[in-house]
């Protein structure tokens, strides 16, 4: 006991660090449902999710999951209820690197898409995992 209060700053600092390290698991389970890219292929082959990528048309021309549509995140809520009218519809949505996906899970949950999902890590995980890209 002597040792940890002579030593509360190392202990401090162990503390954090673990919470840090664990951050990432902590914040995938309470935040936006996120999906590895063969979670995201079994989603779309098994239970006909849409794909939709919220990258900028540039970013999308560039390289996108084969069949995606692109809806800029800006444009979601506008657009999206046009793009998917069933909301019972499985989604998957992509951008470049998971982070502006994440956000479009939240606009899509709020309009009722209660089977969104993001990409975790984006189309840099789907080119990782040696999926196929679509180039516009």
């Amino acid at each position: 006991m002597d040792f940890l209060i002579e030593n509360w700053m190392l202990v401090a600092v162990a503390v954090g660090s673990a919470v840090m390290l664990m951050w990432p698991a902590l914040g995938g389970a309470a935040g936006g449902a996120g999906v590895s890219p063969t979670e995201a292929v079994q989603l779309i082959n098994r239970e006909k999710a849409a794909v939709i990528d919220v990258c900028s048309p540039a970013e999308f021309a560039a390289g996108h999951v084969a069949g995606a549509r692109n809806i800029p995140l800006d444009a979601l809520e506008q657009q999206l209820p046009q793009a998917v009218k069933n909301k019972a519809t499985p989604l998957v949505l992509v951008c470049a690197s998971g982070m502006r996906s994440r956000r479009a899970v939240a606009i899509a949950k709020k309009l009722g898409y209660d089977k969104a999902v993001s990409l975790s890590g984006g189309m840099a995980a789907w080119r990782g995992a040696n999926l196929p890209v679509q180039k516009a």
